[in-house]
């Protein structure tokens, strides 16, 4: 069972959302500056999502830890 790459595409866009929500409200606690903080999610928003992309296309190719459903051909 295989995912097709606009699957993972998705799903690096939507956790990449939510992990950019969460660096930059880190980031404002910590340095208590909204412009700085934007500029980090904005940057980081990108390259965080190209990189999980990546590693998530190459652990689809890899067969290590998945199991093929038992098919029933009962007649």
């Amino acid at each position: 069972m295989a995912e097709r790459h606009y699957r993972s595409l998705l799903k690096a866009i939507s956790w990449r959302c939510l992990g950019t929500l969460d660096t930059m409200i880190i980031c404002f606690i910590i340095t208590g500056q909204l412009k700085f903080a934007v500029s980090i999610g904005f940057i980081e928003l990108f390259t965080k999502m190209l990189l999980y992309y990546l590693h998530e296309r190459a652990w689809n190719r890899l067969k290590f830890g998945r199991v093929l459903p038992k098919e029933d051909y009962s007649i």
